[in-house]
């Protein structure tokens, strides 16, 4: 089957031609940030406005220290200038990946308010112990006490185990405020090397911006769709 049948079977999710309508027709150096922290702050609040679905999500690549690479979803819990923040278990295969190889590839996809992502990489940096502490603090009691009683990616032998483990540690902690941070559960910063930008364009000539730090500061150029 050729690319007419793909076309009509997968499509776009948000209605092919009339999608790309949509677009702004072109995405320049003089229309986004010198910034590329503040660039990617910008459009995440553009999807956030526009009502996307969860655009804190982003996908999190990593790599063993014999460069087999790994990839899932996680939550953007924090970004400023020193970098991208999300938190896990650090015992989790991610967690030890990222200790023998502390570099990492972060990817955003949104289609509102325009069909966007953006590609981060750089190295990698556990967050201070304080910054995870009040992160945790925030967290619901039940997710606190899934993350204990959870050791992220470790084979168990059933849910009912661990429905147990997250029962009694409610018995044991019933002030949600009480139940603390395990060691082995923190943050990470992701320290942007280079942030790419892609914007959907008609046609399939998309607009792709690319900041890279070279001698302390940023160069942005354009890459080739």
């Amino acid at each position: 089957m050729g690319a007419p049948y793909f076309r009509a079977v997968l499509g776009s999710p948000t209605g092919g031609d009339v999608w790309r309508s949509r677009q702004t027709g072109g995405m320049d150096k003089a229309s986004v940030d010198s910034d590329p922290v503040a660039q990617l702050t910008r459009w995440l609040e553009a999807a956030r406005s526009a009502d996307q679905t969860m655009p804190e999500a982003m996908a999190i690549a990593t790599a063993t220290a014999e460069g087999r690479p790994s990839v899932r979803m996680v939550l953007l819990r924090g970004i400023d200038q020193r970098g991208l923040v999300f938190y896990t278990d650090r015992e989790s295969d991610k967690g030890r990946e990222l200790e023998a190889n502390p570099h990492a590839a972060a990817l955003f996809h949104w289609f509102k308010p325009l069909h966007r992502q953006v590609r981060v990489t750089g190295a990698v940096e556990e967050v201070e112990d304080a910054l995870s502490d009040a992160y945790w603090r925030s967290r619901p009691s039940g997710s606190r006490r899934s993350a204990v009683a959870s050791r992220q990616s470790s084979v168990v032998k059933s849910r009912e185990e661990l429905e147990e483990r997250t029962a009694a540690l409610a018995e044991e902690f019933p002030d949600e405020a009480d139940l603390p941070r395990p060691p082995r559960w923190g943050g990470y910063r992701v320290l942007p090397e280079t942030v790419e930008l892609w914007e959907e364009g008609p046609d399939r000539l998309h607009d792709r911006l690319r900041y890279r730090r070279h001698a302390g500061n940023w160069v942005l150029e354009r890459l080739s769709p």
